[in-house]
């Protein structure tokens, strides 16, 4: 295999972002995240100030979270009426992701980089979850916040990003099935995940 590509989603607090950063810094190789934007941004020619209002635009759309417009592969033209409609700039989005894949040894962090990447043999696909009091004593360490509202905080992002994947993907987020691994970062801390992608990529893969 030429290249491999690290997908990872996470649940807030968990520290997915930073195994895979971890991860990536070991190996030498980029870690993206929301740069993904900047890049979607220069290849559309789209504003990339509406590809941050996109996210929010689902986060706090009821209608959008409880619909489905599944990610088919395609983006639309300049000039359509829908060139900058949410469902374009997420193909936009998945577009930079596939020639990411295609060319490059890399990590990709959220995005539903996971479900774009399906069919590609050189994927890697990685779930990073932990207990609630893990994730809330961690999430408390980077955040000042009350107990409360970072309760609050962590359920509302989780929601957010269940509500992301399964309208673009059609799927559920937490479901076991979408990944190659599940890593219980609570338990294994974050330098045993990583060892724990190593691992599995050796096995899969040499």
């Amino acid at each position: 295999m030429e290249h491999i590509v690290v997908t990872i989603a996470r649940q807030y607090g968990s520290g997915g972002k930073t195994v895979g950063e971890m991860y990536a810094k070991e190996l030498g190789i980029p870690c993206y995240g929301m740069n993904l934007l900047k890049m979607a941004s220069e290849e559309s020619g789209i504003n990339e100030q509406l590809f941050m209002q996109f996210d929010e635009k689902l986060r706090n759309n009821l209608l959008l979270r409880m619909t489905t417009d599944l990610y088919d592969g395609q983006v639309i033209p300049p000039g359509h009426k829908d060139f900058v409609s949410a469902k374009n700039l997420f193909n936009w989005q998945a577009e930079v992701i596939k020639r990411l894949a295609k060319s490059e040894t890399c990590v990709i962090i959220g995005r539903a980089a996971d479900y774009v990447l399906k069919d590609y043999p050189n994927v890697v696909s990685v779930f990073v979850h932990a207990s609630p009091e893990f994730n809330l004593a961690r999430a408390m360490e980077r955040n000042s916040m009350t107990t409360a509202e970072m309760e609050k905080f962590i359920a509302s992002t989780d929601k957010y990003r269940s509500d992301f994947y399964k309208h673009y993907t059609g799927r559920e987020w937490t479901d076991a099935r979408n990944y190659d691994l599940c890593l219980n970062s609570g338990k294994l801390g974050f330098e045993k995940c990583v060892e724990e992608i190593k691992a599995y990529i050796k096995v899969r893969f040499e």
